[in-house]
C-alpha cells in the first residue's frame, strides 16, 4: 500500500507541475520551458500545437471555475466515450481531446485550441438520436484538426500564452453572447479579433466536409448533420427570432445546408439504433434541467403516454427526480421496475447502488460495490460512491488505496482529491487532508483556495517530504498570485 501510494503521490506532483507551468504562462511569467517560443517575439506568426495545448488548459481553468460548468462524471464520461469514437476516425487520431457540458439551455457547441470541446446541455437535449450529436461533435473535432481557432488567434501580438487564451474565453463567451462581443473581447485586450467572432464560411465548410467523413467512418448516420440543421431552424421559429447560438456561431445558410444535403448523397441511409447511454444522459440531463417536481411531473408524463422517449430512459429519469424530490420510497419502487426491464448497464448500476444506500441496514452493499467496480472499472461514478461508502464504514485504509489506484489513472480527476482529503480527515492526517483539497482547488481554477489550503497544509504536520512539496508549490503560487494582483 505504501508504495502505491508513492506512486499516486507522483502523479499528482507531475500533474502539478503541469497545472504550475500552465498558470505561471498565465500570470504574463516568461514562458520558455519545454521548448516554447516566447510569445511576445513579433516574429512568431504562427501557434504550434503545445501552444494550442497550454492556451487551452489555461482557458480551461476559467471555463472550470465559472457555476455554469457541469461536473457530472457520468454527462463527461459519455461525451468523452461518444468523442473518442469520433476521434479515433478523424485525421488526427493521436490528437488528445477533452469532452465537458456546460449547463445552459442554450443550443451551443464549441471547439477550444488544444482538443478542449464544449457541448451544452440544451444541445444534448435537443437532439433527437446519438447521431445528431456525434454530427455536432465531429463538426466540432474538425475545427480543431484543422486548427481554424489557432489560425484566428495567429498573427496577432501578445506577451504571453495567458493573453492568448483570454482571447479565446472572451470569443467564447461573446459568441455565447454576440451582445458582449465587444465589450468581452475589448476587455480582453483583442479588439482587432472582433472581426473574427464568427468562423469563416470556408471554415464551417471545411468542418462539415471532415465531419461528414468522421461520421461515416465511425458508422454513424451521415443523414443526421442536414436532419440536425432542420431541426435548429425549428428550433429558430419556437423561439420566435430567438436564433439558437449554435446557428449565430456557426451560420446555417441555405447555401451551406444544400452543400451537406449533396454531400450525404454519396452515402447510403442506414439507421443506426442510439446507445442505451445516450438515452440516459439526456434523462439526466432532463432531471438537472428542472425542479425536483417538475421533472417528477415530466418524467411520470413520459411514462403514462408512452408516446415519446425511450421508456427505460424515463423510467431512469423518473427515479433521479423522486430522489432528487426526496421520495425515497416511490424512487425505490420505481427502481425495483427499471431493474426488471432494463439491460445490464453502468448507469443503471450506479443509480442501483444509491438506492442501496437508502437502507442504512443493508449489510451487502461493500461487496455491491467491489463486484460493481470490477464489471465497470472505467465508471468513475461508481468508485465515488464506493469510496464514500467505504469511508461511512470506517474503511479508511481501502479506501486510501481505493483512491490512490484511481489518482494513477485519472491525476487530473478533482472529485478524487476531496475525497481522499475526506479520508485523510477520518485518519486525523490534517496536512495530507489539507494538500489533497489544494489539489481540488487548482483543478476548479481557484488559486485563492489553493493558496489557503497550502497554508494549513504547511502549519498541520511534520512530513518532511510532504512539506518540501507543499513549501515550493506555495511559494509558486503565492508569485503567480502576486503577478496577476500587479496586473490588475
Amino acid at each position: 500500500m505504501k508504495t502505491l501510494f508513492l506512486a499516486a503521490k507522483t502523479v499528482i506532483i507531475s500533474f502539478m507541475k503541469k497545472l504550475l507551468l500552465a498558470f505561471l504562462c498565465g500570470a504574463a511569467f516568461n514562458c520558455h520551458a519545454d521548448g516554447l517560443p516566447d510569445l511576445g517575439d513579433s516574429s512568431q506568426e504562427t501557434i504550434s500545437p503545445q501552444q494550442e495545448r497550454q492556451i487551452g488548459e489555461q482557458s480551461m481553468f476559467r471555463i472550470r471555475a465559472n457555476k455554469n460548468y457541469l461536473d457530472d462524471e457520468e454527462v463527461a464520461d459519455y461525451l468523452n466515450h461518444l468523442g473518442s469514437l469520433l476521434v479515433a476516425n478523424s485525421g488526427e487520431p493521436a490528437q488528445h481531446f477533452e469532452f465537458f457540458a456546460i449547463k445552459d439551455n442554450a443550443i451551443n457547441a464549441f471547439a477550444m485550441p488544444g482538443g478542449f470541446i464544449g457541448v451544452n446541455t440544451g444541445l444534448v437535449m435537443l437532439a433527437e438520436n446519438e447521431s445528431e450529436l456525434a454530427s455536432v461533435l465531429s463538426h466540432e473535432i474538425a475545427h480543431v484538426t484543422q486548427h481554424h481557432l489557432a489560425r484566428m488567434i495567429a498573427g496577432q501580438k501578445y506577451d504571453s500564452l495567458a493573453a492568448m487564451a483570454a482571447i479565446a474565453v472572451a470569443i467564447l463567451a461573446a459568441r455565447n453572447n454576440p451582445q458582449a462581443a465587444t465589450a468581452a473581447i475589448y476587455g480582453a485586450q483583442g479588439g482587432a479579433m472582433q472581426r473574427h467572432l464568427n468562423f469563416t464560411r470556408g471554415y464551417e465548410r471545411e468542418a462539415d466536409r471532415i465531419g461528414l467523413s468522421t461520421l461515416e467512418k465511425s458508422g454513424f448516420d451521415t443523414h443526421a448533420m442536414p436532419a440536425f440543421f432542420t431541426l435548429m431552424q425549428r428550433a429558430t421559429r419556437l423561439h420566435e427570432g430567438n436564433t439558437p447560438s449554435y446557428l449565430l456561431t456557426h451560420p446555417v445558410t441555405a447555401e451551406r445546408i444544400a452543400d451537406v444535403e449533396n454531400r450525404v448523397q454519396q452515402f447510403p441511409f442506414h439507421l443506426v439504433p442510439d446507445s442505451l447511454d445516450f438515452q440516459l444522459v439526456r434523462a439526466k440531463l432532463m432531471v438537472i434541467s428542472k425542479s425536483a417536481s417538475d421533472a417528477v411531473a415530466y418524467f411520470t408524463s413520459a411514462l403514462g403516454k408512452q408516446k415519446f422517449g425511450n421508456p427505460i430512459a424515463n423510467r431512469y429519469g423518473l427515479v433521479l427526480a423522486l430522489l432528487n424530490d426526496d421520495q425515497k420510497q416511490e424512487a425505490t419502487q420505481e427502481f425495483s421496475t427499471l431493474r426488471s426491464q432494463a439491460p445490464v448497464n453502468a448507469m443503471i448500476t450506479t443509480l442501483g447502488g444509491q438506492i442501496k444506500q437508502l437502507d442504512s441496514s443493508n449489510k451487502d452493499i461493500v461487496s455491491f460495490y467491489r463486484n460493481a467496480t470490477q464489471r465497470f472499472p472505467q465508471h468513475r461514478a461508481l468508485f465515488y460512491d464506493f469510496a464514500d461508502v467505504l469511508i461511512q464504514d470506517k474503511k479508511f485504509n481501502e479506501a486510501l488505496k481505493l483512491l490512490n489506484e484511481q489518482i494513477l489513472a485519472h491525476g487530473n480527476d478533482s472529485r478524487l482529491y476531496e475525497l481522499q482529503a475526506k479520508t485523510f480527515s477520518a485518519l486525523g492526517r490534517k496536512q495530507e487532508a489539507h494538500h489533497a483539497l489544494a489539489y481540488f482547488h487548482i483543478l476548479h481554477g481557484d488559486l485563492h483556495g489553493t493558496i489557503e489550503q497550502l497554508k494549513l497544509a504547511k502549519q498541520s504536520g511534520t512530513n518532511f517530504y510532504e512539506l518540501s512539496t507543499i513549501e515550493s508549490e506555495l511559494k509558486r503560487f503565492s508569485e503567480i498570485a502576486a503577478a496577476q494582483h500587479k496586473k490588475r
